[in-house]
C-alpha cells in the first residue's frame, strides 16, 4: 500500500480485508449474544429458585465472571483449558464462549432486575387464578420485565459488540485483529484506526436504531 495515498484512496485499498474482519464481528456477536441470552436467562432462574443448589451454581458462576477481567477470561478458556485438557478449539469457538460466558453474566442480573422491579402483586394475582408458578412467570411478569430491562439489554448488546475487538489478543481475525495486520505491514495506523472506529461507530449506531424501533413497539 502506497504511503502517500489520501487518506480516500487509502480507506478503499483496506475496505474489503476490513470488511471481512467486520463480517466476522457481526457473527461473533450474534452468535454469542443468542447464546448469552439462553446462558443469562438460565443463571436467572438459578437465582431466584428456591433450590439451593442451583442458587449456589449460578452464584459461583456469577462471582468468577463479573470478577475477572474478559482478557484474563479469554486467555484461561482459549490457552489454560485447552491445554489441561489437551485439546484444540479454534480461536472463533473459544471468542464465542467467552463472550457468551460474559455477557450471560451480565444479563442474567439485568433480567433478574428486570423481575423483581415487577410488582408482586402481578404473581399473587396469577397464582390466585390457579396458574402455575412457571405459567404465571412465563405468561405474566416476563413479558413485563422484559419490557422494563430491554434499555439495559440493548446496553450489554452494545458492550459485546465493543468487547469483540479484545479477543484479537487470542488471534481471531475479526475487525481488530484486521486492523492490526494492516498497521502491521504499513504503519499507517492513524488512518487504520480511524476507519476501524468509524466501522465501529455504524454498527452500533445501526444497533441502537434497531433497539428503539423494537421498545416503541414493545411500548404499544
Amino acid at each position: 500500500m502506497n504511503g502517500s495515498t489520501n487518506f480516500f484512496e487509502y480507506t478503499i485499498q483496506i475496505l474489503p480485508q476490513l470488511l471481512e474482519g467486520m463480517s466476522l464481528t457481526i457473527r461473533m456477536t450474534v452468535v454469542s449474544l443468542v447464546l448469552a441470552l439462553i446462558v443469562g436467562i438460565v443463571s436467572c432462574m438459578f437465582t431466584i429458585s428456591k433450590i439451593k443448589v442451583l442458587n449456589w451454581i449460578s452464584a459461583i458462576y456469577l462471582s468468577v465472571i463479573r470478577g475477572t477481567p474478559l482478557m484474563v477470561q479469554a486467555f484461561f478458556i482459549y490457552f489454560g483449558i485447552t491445554s489441561a485438557l489437551d485439546i484444540r478449539i479454534s480461536a472463533f469457538t473459544a471468542s464465542i464462549i467467552v463472550l457468551c460466558l460474559n455477557a450471560g453474566a451480565y444479563l442474567s442480573e439485568i433480567f433478574r432486575s428486570g423481575i423483581m422491579a415487577v410488582n408482586k402483586g402481578q404473581m399473587e394475582a396469577a397464582r390466585s387464578l390457579g396458574l402455575p408458578h412457571g405459567v404465571a412467570m412465563r405468561k405474566v411478569v416476563l413479558p413485563q420485565a422484559i419490557r422494563i430491562v430491554i434499555p439495559s439489554v440493548v446496553n450489554q448488546f452494545i458492550i459485546t459488540l465493543k468487547d469483540t475487538s479484545i479477543l484479537s489478543v487470542v488471534g481471531c481475525a475479526e475487525l481488530m485483529r484486521q486492523g492490526s495486520q494492516i498497521v502491521a505491514r504499513n504503519f499507517r495506523s492513524f488512518e487504520t484506526y480511524a476507519v476501524i472506529a468509524i466501522m465501529y461507530y455504524i454498527l452500533i449506531t445501526i444497533l441502537t436504531k434497531v433497539a428503539k424501533i423494537i421498545e416503541r413497539r414493545l411500548a404499544k
